[in-house]
């Protein structure tokens, strides 16, 4: 399933409602931590989106089907634009800057792919994660291979942050 995104900043809050729609249709709470911790990285991938390349983009949401307990969710978010994306340091007073980094410590992995004239960034999350050796292949929306990125197991020792429900979040 996929939302068109216009270059407008108020396209964040409507993308924002279209992932919780489509979660609670897959069986996903609202209030389930992978369910708040993707319509954070549909905010985060879709403000870059709008705020950095003033083109118009793609949200494209790969959900499991309503009876799968351990499933991989995929979100991506393709644009016009040939800008690589690229963390930023951030400082302490910076009100942004961050969206990389959350993307990087709340999804089991993400990455991006040139795509003709433009890009796609993606992110899956493990609605329940396997331990580290039985993880499968990741889902795929589409014929992308992953690039960067890189996912940390729950229970993963030294990992700073707390694990819920088979989610690892680190502290960025």
């Amino acid at each position: 399933m996929q939302l068109e995104i216009r270059p407008d900043p108020a396209e964040v809050g409507r993308a924002r409602r279209w992932a919780r729609s489509r979660l609670a249709g897959s069986g996903i709470a609202a209030d389930e931590p992978l369910a708040e911790t993707l319509v954070l990285l549909v905010s985060e991938l879709v403000t870059n989106a709008v705020v950095h390349t003033g083109c118009p983009a793609v949200l494209r949401l790969c959900l499991p089907g309503a009876a799968a307990e351990a499933a991989t969710v995929r979100l991506e978010v393709a644009d016009a634009s040939t800008r690589a994306p690229v963390p930023r340091c951030a400082d302490d007073d910076a009100t942004g800057g961050r969206g990389l980094a959350l993307v990087d410590g709340l999804a089991d992995r993400w990455g991006w792919s040139a795509e003709g004239a433009g890009k796609r960034i993606w992110c899956e999350l493990d609605r329940c994660a396997p331990a580290a050796a039985e993880r499968a292949a990741p889902a795929s929306c589409g014929d992308q291979l992953p690039v960067g990125g890189a996912a940390v197991p729950a229970g993963t020792p030294g990992l700073d942050g707390p694990t819920y429900e088979g989610l690892a979040f680190e502290a960025v």
